[in-house]
């Protein structure tokens, strides 16, 4: 049976950045109430000119040189995204055409902050087939066009981003080594963009296409749903907690992020964070930590790497692999 590895990574967010102070003129908040409450000092905030496939475009163009591909050479598109360009076509299709992989099938995930760990099991399922050499695998997401920014709740936690991973196809043992999904939709109301879908195309107000949290439900979900998703994956690739030499999980709070891992006693020096530059963004945030990791040294060749993440549905996903690079 054949797995995929990680063979070229890019990332990219848009050149405004939001302060915590910079917000506080605005909303009724401060640096001091949000740093403490989330860990987050600044995030990045796209135009209204700059969609989701414009940045994942930039971080996938930085994943195909670092992989030396050629976009001809790749065979599959999976994009997990909740802020697609358009409902149809997909962002994936959309970004097929852009770098112009020709031979590529392409198609979107959604699962919200969990999209990546989703896109990239996905991906790996189809490796695993060995009737795929070579694809590329995205979370991208420009939440910020969706906040209320007079609900503190919610504007002050997300920023814009995107990450992309070239993937190849290797032996077993190699590259990916497990990968566990779930979901619970009884919670599917905790966290919502409710404005735009069929249910409600056409929203009397801003307000109304605008993210809606119950932050305290989604924090009880995350907390306990990243240690059973982490550990099932490990579980399954042969492994435990000591083992993991980077966890890179989704950069949410810093409070659920705090509490994982001293409920799996991972130290905090095997645990990559970013979030104070970047807040929650999405589905972009894992592949985003993934690559600032590998640029500051902290992923090494043969590095056992685990990303798991949580998010709207609500869902969750973790994804265990050998750094190959």
């Amino acid at each position: 049976m054949k797995s995929a590895k990680i063979t070229g990574i890019g990332s990219a967010v848009p050149d405004k950045v939001l302060t915590n102070e910079d917000m506080a003129k605005f909303v009724d908040t401060s640096d001091e109430w949000i740093r403490t409450r989330t860990g987050i000092r600044e995030r990045r905030v796209a135009d209204e000119n700059t969609s989701s496939s414009d940045l994942a475009l930039t971080a996938v163009k930085k994943a195909l040189a670092m992989a030396k591909s050629d976009p001809s050479e790749i065979e599959l598109i999976i994009v997990g995204t909740s802020t697609p360009d358009t409902l149809f076509p997909s962002t994936a299709c959309i970004i097929q055409g852009k770098i112009g992989a020709v031979n590529a099938a392409a198609f979107d995930v959604s699962a919200a902050c969990s999209g990546f760990n989703y896109a990239l099991t996905a991906a790996h399922a189809f490796f695993m087939t060995g009737n795929y050499k070579k694809a590329l695998v995205v979370g991208t997401d420009t939440l910020a066009k969706y906040l209320d920014w007079t609900d503190r709740g919610t504007c002050v936690l997300f920023g814009d981003g995107a990450g992309a991973v070239v993937l190849e196809a290797c032996d077993e043992g190699h590259g990916m080594l497990a990968d566990h999904l779930s979901a619970d939709g009884k919670g599917a109301a905790s966290l919502v963009m409710p404005g735009g879908g069929s249910r409600d195309p056409r929203p009397k107000s801003e307000k109304e296409r605008c993210i809606r949290m119950e932050g305290k439900e989604v924090f009880k979900f995350a907390v306990k749903a990243l240690e059973t998703s982490l550990i099932t994956a490990l579980e399954k690739a042969g492994l435990t907690t000591k083992d993991v030499d980077l966890l890179i999980p989704h950069q949410a709070n810093i409070r659920i992020i705090d509490h994982t891992i001293k409920k799996l006693s991972i130290p905090a020096e095997k645990v990559f964070i970013n979030l104070h530059k970047y807040g929650n963004t999405s589905a972009a945030s894992i592949p985003l930590a993934l690559d600032e990791a590998y640029r500051d040294g902290r992923v090494k060749k043969g590095d056992i790497i685990a990303l798991v993440g949580f998010g709207a549905g609500l869902t969750t996903g973790a994804n265990i692999l050998k750094w190959e690079v």
